[in-house]
């Protein structure tokens, strides 16, 4: 935890002189919008309006690049005549845009053709209870003071290491944000939140043998971010041990996902039991609910009610309350992630995920890094990943790769120019193991992978 960080504690009620309109302002708007539609002969509706605020600060070489502040707002509607389905957004919220972004959703929906999908959730699986996830966490922070952060994170990159020889700068940014979203079955709500970041990005080498690499942290709330000068420190040793790299020989080998990108492998997994995928029949795993779909040591959670979660709420994109649920058990497939119109389509009802993910935990294993490396032996680390060579619906994988190639469970040398390729249904059944070394910098959150047997393309 950065001691220089020190957000200034403020009262769920306070949030509402941190933005341009009030909760209750924002309640009223929504509230309008869906009479509105109404008066003008909308069978049902639903809205959301938010504002929101941002300030980001880079520096470079010491020297501030960029200071950038934002303040936003939107609100948005979808209105149903029937099963025709319309829908508007306007950043204006004066009373004639609102109603004429009303009146253009309503239009929109008289050419569109009837859907017998179409429509709001169920109001049996709306959200009734709204308990505070502590998402909402100010960060008072002037510039200057972004500026020393910023300025502390670049300056330990640099002191790191000699090989150090240029920096594409370190940033500061916060965010904060607050939403109203409501329907015509009543349901209405909403509640402000946050999310703050520390990043650096360095450069080592020089002439033609240099290497890049960055590192960033992450959290709703500032006290929870690593210290400013471990950002910068990471960055830099991520860089150096970079230099040098060669190619090796094309073979099947053990590859060892590093943390930051295996949450990669959920997110292709997530892509293949979501809703849109499911129904339109494009996915490698179609059919697949209560079939084993992982190796049988595999266990993944869907977590919704995570205190300061970065995926954390008590309710969807379209109201619906969400729920921990089991997605793998033991390997088998136990749940989809669906919105109202995707489960209708599959004749099922919606999990809550309209939107996606909530916070996606792969149980980790009891082994660290350095035991992954041990368990490995002999193979590929990856640590970065290139191209988007992946086919959701055959599952054929094939990416560009670097990282450093493994002997006797130790890291021998950095590997370049290699692509790594498999299909996805074979690589989740041939992990080996997932570490207990889980990195959160996202909605889905994982140690390193270990996978049997890929094939690695090199010279």
């Amino acid at each position: 935890m950065n001691s220089t960080v020190s957000p200034i504690p403020r009262p769920f009620d306070h949030a509402q002189d941190r933005f341009s309109h009030s909760a209750d302002a924002l309640r009223n708007i929504a509230q309008d919008m869906l009479d509105y539609a109404k008066q003008r002969g909308a069978s049902a509706a639903a809205t959301e309006v938010s504002v929101g605020f941002g300030q980001a600060v880079t520096v470079r070489h010491g020297e501030v690049e960029t200071i950038e502040y934002n303040r936003d707002k939107g609100l948005g509607i979808t209105v149903y005549i029937g099963q025709q389905r319309g829908n508007a957004s306007s950043s204006d919220f004066s009373p004639q845009a609102v109603r004429d972004t009303v009146d253009a959703a309503l239009s929109i929906a008289s050419y569109t053709a009837v859907d017998d999908c179409s429509g709001l959730p169920d109001a049996d699986m709306l959200a009734r209870d709204f308990p505070d996830l502590d998402l909402y966490h100010p960060w008072d922070l002037p510039v200057d003071a972004a500026i020393d952060l910023a300025r502390q994170s670049e300056r330990a990159a640099l002191d790191t290491d000699k090989r150090i020889s240029n920096s594409e700068g370190a940033t500061v940014n916060l965010h904060e944000s607050q939403f109203v979203f409501a329907n015509s079955l009543g349901f209405i709500g909403g509640y402000p939140s946050s999310r703050h970041s520390l990043s650096c990005a360095v450069i080592a080498g020089k002439d033609d043998a240099m290497e890049r690499d960055y590192w960033y942290a992450v959290a709703r709330d500032a006290g929870d971010l690593m210290d400013a000068r471990q950002v910068g420190r990471i960055a830099a040793e991520r860089a150096v041990r970079r230099l040098n790299a060669r190619q090796i020989d094309t073979m099947q080998v053990p590859v060892l996902f590093e943390a930051p990108v295996a949450a990669s492998l959920l997110g292709h997994f997530t892509g293949a039991v979501s809703g849109g995928s499911l129904y339109r029949k494009s996915t490698f795993l179609l059919d697949q609910l209560d079939k084993p779909v992982f190796a049988p040591h595999i266990n993944i959670e869907d977590i919704p009610d995570i205190r300061k979660g970065l995926a954390s709420g008590a309710f969807d994109d379209e109201g619906v309350r969400t729920q921990r649920r089991v997605i793998v058990e033991n390997g088998v497939l136990r749940g989809y992630f669906l919105g109202s119109y995707s489960a209708r389509k599959l004749g099922m009802r919606t999990t809550g995920n309209s939107g996606g993910n909530h916070n996606l935990i792969l149980r980790p294993g009891d082994l660290d890094f350095a035991g992954l490396l041990k368990q490995m032996g002999r193979g590929l680390l990856v640590t970065e990943l290139l191209g988007q060579g992946v086919n959701h619906v055959t599952g054929d994988y094939s990416r560009g790769a670097a990282g450093f190639w493994v002997e006797h469970g130790e890291i021998q040398y950095p590997v370049q120019e290699i692509t790594i390729a498999g299909n996805l249904k074979d690589m989740f059944r041939n992990i080996v193991a997932a570490g207990n070394d889980v990195l959160v910098q996202g909605s889905r959150q994982c140690g390193s992978i270990l996978v049997e047997g890929m094939t690695v393309a090199g010279r």
